[in-house]
C-alpha cells in the first residue's frame, strides 16, 4: 500500500488517551485519522460528538425541578404576553413587600 506521512502536533495527554480510546475499540491510532480522512474526503463534512457526564450540580438541579413540578410550584404560559404580565405583577409584588 502506497502512504504518506502527516505530522500533526498534538497535546500529548490527548494523544495518550487518543490511543487508549482506538485500543479499547480495536484499531490503530493511525487507522482512526485515515477513516476520518477519507470520510472528510468523502462527505466533504466533519462530524464532533461530545458524550459528557452532566456535573452534580446539574443531577441536583434537576431532581429540585422535578420536586418543583410535583408540588405544583412551576407556572408555565402558552402566551408571551402573558409570562410578561406575570413578571411585572411578581416585580410589582416584590416592591410593595420591600415599601412595607
Amino acid at each position: 500500500m502506497n502512504t504518506a506521512v502527516v505530522n500533526v502536533k498534538v497535546n500529548p495527554q490527548v494523544k495518550k488517551e487518543a490511543q487508549k480510546v482506538a485500543e479499547d475499540l480495536g484499531i490503530s491510532l493511525s487507522g482512526i485519522i485515515n477513516g476520518f480522512l477519507k470520510h472528510l474526503v468523502r462527505t466533504r463534512s466533519i462530524h464532533f460528538s461530545l458524550n459528557e457526564e452532566p456535573s452534580e450540580y446539574l443531577i441536583d438541579s434537576l431532581k429540585e425541578s422535578r420536586q418543583d413540578i410535583k408540588a405544583g410550584k412551576v407556572v408555565s404560559f402558552d402566551d408571551p404576553n402573558k409570562a410578561l404580565d406575570f413578571l411585572d405583577e411578581m416585580i410589582a409584588n416584590e416592591k410593595k413587600t420591600q415599601d412595607n
